[in-house]
């Protein structure tokens, strides 16, 4: 019997174990499946006149930490209908991103900057900006991270920060929507 997913490259397909183990070991598998699928770029969606647009923006997580379990749910139902409008043959985007959470993001930076014994005003609004761009790559990339190991099937080529140049313009006008942001 075969699967789907690869393992022998010339075949391209794996053949699957007589016997099934007796506890699952998802790094056995999700690792490599998830991978194949991202090099093949699977999630990825172009404008397909001959089909019907299906898309969904993620409502962006904030970049204060990492996913907890609401987010997990969330993720997993967006999941569950973005590849259901694939297997019907839709053009199907899932738009990911994370948000800025500006507030958030900045009470979270001086609380680490509390621990290290210094302030804002100590080391000025540029050291400041460079710390919370550092705070944005460690926990945007944690964010995604995570999103990933779920098994989220985003195109994550088209990744976003609102707090981006061209988005954050968006965002600042009196006419912006969800749809014209991302």
């Amino acid at each position: 019997m075969n699967s789907v997913y690869p393992n022998n490259k010339s075949r391209g397909v794996m053949t699957m174990a007589k016997e099934l183990a007796k506890s699952y070991n998802p790094s056995e598998f999700e690792d490599r499946i998830y991978d194949f699928w991202l090099k093949g770029n699977y999630f990825h969606a172009e404008v397909d006149k001959d089909k019907k647009p299906y898309t969904i923006v993620m409502p962006p997580p904030n970049i204060t930490g990492q996913l907890h379990m609401g987010h997990a749910l969330d993720e997993t139902l967006q999941d569950i209908l973005i590849r259901w409008r694939r297997m019907q043959g839709y053009s199907a985007l899932w738009l990911p991103g994370t948000d800025h959470a500006s507030i958030a993001t900045e009470a979270k930076i001086v609380e680490a900057m509390r621990k290290e014994g210094i302030t804002k005003e100590d080391i000025g609004r540029e050291e400041f900006l460079k710390r919370a761009w550092e705070w944005k790559k460690v926990y945007g990339g944690r964010i995604t991270s995570q999103l990933k190991k779920l098994g989220s099937s985003c195109d994550w080529e088209r990744e976003r920060f609102t707090i981006k140049k061209f988005l954050f313009a968006f965002i600042m006008t009196e006419k912006s929507t969800a749809a014209t942001v991302w």
